[in-house]
């Protein structure tokens, strides 16, 4: 189902709605063009999360957000994989009863508003493109670093999703085949070497406690982060010779602590990548934060509005 003025939305419409779903609470930013952002909007995620009382809740917000009706998008991120049309959320993570749900749909019937989806770590890729990090290329890699490894890949200024809609997992390419188990069903993914999860299971600690040790001059807190950058730098090496991107941006939690291990994995991937595959490449640190899904689900919405207009 579409906006039956989708046509004439390049035209009219002045601003456009990103979304950023999650399991406990929903954020919402409207956005101008050129990235100005008008107003935000926080609203709890209802418990138990059902999709209907979830878009509900959209919509009450989105009405909050725009009550003059001024956006011609929206762009939603969800904690999973969609469908290659950004029509379905195909599963949501921590969201109750959510499989194959056509969110884009429910939106637009209630809203009449063209709207479209997208996984959430890739709507981060897509903000840090358009107002963070990403700004100065066309071509990079995200890696969100957090109870998993997220991950997004933009090709000459596009976020690639695949044929099926479910690229750039790139957390989980295999690091050690013979490593520990992942959820997904892989085994020694980079996830399992660069997650809180594993950094947990490996000693004990949380990262922040591990940073404010490494900032201490903690001798064996500085090791452990010199041993995770190498693990990430390995992993990230196989990306880079795939996709030769022009910078890969680090995200999430323990990018907090990017000073103690940047150093590390930036020597592995040169140790490890032939200079051909990696001229000019940077490795820097996400900029937004916890607004990068907003940021990068309107720059969506803006892109759907573009193609369609």
């Amino acid at each position: 189902m579409g906006n039956p003025n989708a046509a004439d939305c390049q035209h009219s419409c002045q601003h456009v709605i990103g979304v950023d779903l999650g399991g406990s609470a929903i954020k919402l930013g409207r956005f101008g063009a050129d990235g100005t952002c008008l107003q935000t909007l926080t609203v709890p995620t209802p418990q138990p999360a059902y999709p209907e009382l979830v878009l509900a809740a959209m919509v009450d917000a989105i009405a909050q957000i725009d009550p003059l009706g001024q956006s011609g998008a929206i762009g939603v991120g969800t904690p999973g994989p969609t469908d290659a049309e950004g029509r379905i959320a195909r599963v949501a993570i921590n969201l109750e009863g959510w499989h194959d749900i056509p969110l884009a749909d429910w939106l637009e019937s209630k809203l009449n508003i063209q709207t479209t989806l997208a996984n959430d770590a890739n709507c981060a890729g897509l903000g840090e493109f358009w107002l963070g990090s990403g700004r100065y290329f066309r071509n990079l890699i995200l890696l969100t670093l957090g109870t998993g490894v997220g991950g997004a890949v933009i090709l000459d200024g596009k976020l690639f999703t695949g044929h099926h809609g479910t690229a750039g997992e790139l957390g989980l390419v295999t690091l050690n085949m013979d490593g520990p188990e992942c959820n997904s069903g892989n085994r020694g993914s980079l996830e399992q070497y660069a997650s809180i999860q594993a950094i947990r299971r490996r000693t004990g600690l949380e990262p922040d406690e591990l940073g404010r040790r490494a900032k201490a001059r903690d001798a064996e807190a500085i090791a452990f982060w010199q041993d995770y950058g190498c693990h990430l730098g390995a992993g990230l090496a196989s990306l880079i010779y795939v996709l030769t991107p022009e910078a890969v941006i680090i995200g999430g939690g323990i990018s907090a602590s990017a000073e103690y291990f940047f150093p590390a994995t930036l020597a592995e991937v040169e140790r490890r990548v032939l200079p051909s595959s990696r001229t000019g490449l940077q490795l820097l640190s996400a900029q937004l934060g916890n607004k990068a899904g907003i940021v990068g689900a309107a720059k969506l919405a803006w892109q759907k509005v573009l193609a369609t207009g």
